[in-house]
């Protein structure tokens, strides 16, 4: 089977943006490049860019890896408020979904707190402070 792992871009703040979701999450980079990194020729990346990161990825889980960078600024900068887009979590716990709830939203704009939703599970969504959307989900009926 297939598996989705998310992949986010950033206006120059991948490096700490990423530090914070291992803080939550947990775990170790498997893979961390910065533009310096490469040898590219004709790359987009200015000399000012050569400590930002070209690709990131933090394992969660067995299965999933949540992946990013930051854009060059050649490609122009990113408006968080029009990314509409959401990072689902499925928790395996209350308290895990509440730990990674906690943890993710801290600094960020609480969409909905998370409880006990209609549809069942224990739910929260949230715009963290690097403007990415995340939903927290836990069913206890799974």
């Amino acid at each position: 089977m297939a598996h989705i792992n998310p992949y986010i871009h950033f206006n120059g703040n991948a490096e700490e943006a990423f530090l914070f979701y291992k803080s939550t999450f947990g775990g170790e980079f498997s893979t961390l490049v910065r533009f310096k990194d490469l040898e590219i020729l004709g790359s987009i990346a200015s000399n000012e860019e050569n400590n930002k990161i070209m690709h990131v990825a933090l394992p969660i889980g067995q299965h999933a890896v949540l992946m990013g960078s930051d854009t060059p600024a050649a490609l122009g900068t990113h408006n968080i408020n029009e990314t509409r887009s959401k990072i689902s979590v499925t928790a395996e716990s209350k308290e895990e979904a509440e730990q990674l709830y906690n943890g993710l939203s801290a600094g960020g704009q609480v969409e909905m707190p998370i409880g006990d939703s209609p549809w069942g599970t224990y739910f929260g969504m949230f715009r963290d402070k690097y403007g990415i959307e995340w939903m927290i989900d836990y069913d206890p009926r799974q």
